[in-house]
Formats: C-alpha cells, structure tokens, sequence
C-alpha cells in the first residue's frame, strides 16, 4: 500500500523519469537548457512577487487617475485590472518585460529561444496570470502553468 501512495504523494517529482542520467535535475532549468547562475537562469519567486507587486502598484496608481474623484461608475478595481493586463500584454510583447520586472531584473522569454514573446503567447501568459491559480500551480522546474501553456520562462536579465 505503500507503494501506491507513495506514487502520488512525492509531488511534481513522482512525474520525472526514473532512469537514465537525466533522471533527476541538478538544478532547475537544467531541463531547459538554462544556465545554473546569472543572466539566463530562471527567476526565483521572490523577484516575480516583487515585480507583479510593482506592476500591480503602478496599475492601481494609472486607475486612480483615470477614474479620479468624479468616479466612471465602475469599480477601481476592474480598471486596475484592465490596465494591469494592458501594461503585461504590451511591455511582453514589445520588450520582454513589464516595468515591474525591469526593475527586478528579470523578463520573459521562449522556450524555443525566439528573440520575441509575441502578442498571442503574451496575451495567454497574462489572462492565465489574472487568473492567479495557473501561477500558483508550479512544476518541477518552478515554472507556474501559465509559463507552460504559454511556452515560456521567467529568467534573470541581468
């Protein structure tokens, strides 16, 4: 019986192939042919907390101004989620990264080592992350679902 449950209970981990030498990764982003250290590796998620932390600050402080005292007849909340959205759709798609993560030193990038994020998998990327549960569901390699189904990884820019 323990053998049974103890299939399911060692978490993302019970996934990995059991044999051969890649069985188990030395560090994460091995699998992704990601450097250990330095530019290139993946983000640690303190420095993603941080800097959808700044992003969702500079979405609240753009709503404020937008519905200002006399109010839209819509909730500030709605709008700072709307701008949030729009600032990740776009600061992805045009440069790799949210102003949040500029200022964290991270960005976005393919899997497939495309020097662009484009619009569709940025897009994906951001609804999934408004959703906040796809982010919060990590794999092996610490990437949230969100990075998975859009095909890309949070890695340290500099």
């Amino acid at each position: 019986m323990a053998r049974i449950t103890g299939e399911w209970l060692n978490g993302p981990s019970a996934a990995l192939p059991h044999d051969g030498p890649n069985a188990t990764p030395k560090y994460r982003g091995e699998r992704l042919g990601l450097p250990e250290n330095g530019p290139g590796s993946l983000a640690l998620s303190g420095r993603r907390v941080a800097a959808l932390t700044i992003d969702w600050l500079m979405a609240l402080g753009i709503s404020a101004l937008i519905v200002g005292s006399g109010g839209l007849g819509t909730s500030i909340s709605t709008i700072t989620l709307l701008v949030w959205a729009v600032i990740g759709v776009v600061g992805v798609t045009l440069f790799s990264y949210t102003p949040g993560q500029l200022v964290v030193g991270i960005q976005v990038g393919r899997i497939d080592n495309v020097p662009r994020v484009g619009v569709v998998r940025a897009i994906v990327r951001t609804l999934l992350l408004a959703l906040v549960v796809p982010a919060v569901i990590t794999d092996v390699e610490g990437r949230g679902f969100h990075d998975r189904l859009s095909k890309t990884v949070v890695v340290l820019a500099r």
